[in-house]
């Protein structure tokens, strides 16, 4: 499958699973310790190459959409290199939005270039919560 036509199938996987998200998370409880705590243990994962492990913190409908550890990898190797392979992390702001919890984190990625990551949380029927998407943007006024 062609780099350009995989990115826009991820994309659209993100943008579709955050806006049947947002709605049921509006009065849920803000647990930055728990959010951060998800995030390492997913880049822990995508250093030592555990697809199985990263693809874990994403929510159930992520993975329905990604099928398979191995997919999800590589959506994240071609996609979010500032994730997959960070030089430095800052955790920033967790907070409410019309998506649901978000978690800021500031990431200097693999060719030194500074990035806000924005983590979307949704809470699973058993209570837990997992990654439901990532977005990106450049950040050159900080150093994570």
């Amino acid at each position: 499958m062609g780099k350009t036509k995989f990115l826009k199938i991820a994309a659209t996987a993100l943008v579709g699973t955050l806006l049947t998200s947002g709605a049921a998370q509006s009065e849920a409880t803000l647990d930055a310790g728990a959010f951060q705590k998800i995030i390492k243990n997913q880049m822990s994962a995508f250093a030592s190459n555990n697809a199985r492990a990263a693809f874990s913190y994403a929510t159930s409908t992520l993975q329905q959409r990604f099928k398979t550890p191995e997919f999800f990898m590589e959506m994240v190797r071609q996609g979010y290199q500032p994730v997959y392979q960070p030089r430095s992390v800052t955790f920033g702001q967790s907070k409410m939005t019309k998506i649901g919890p978000t978690q800021e984190v500031f990431v200097t990625g693999p060719k030194g270039k500074d990035w806000l990551a924005l983590y979307t949380f949704e809470q699973e029927e058993d209570g837990s919560w997992r990654i439901s998407g990532c977005f990106l943007k450049k950040a050159d006024n900080f150093s994570a």
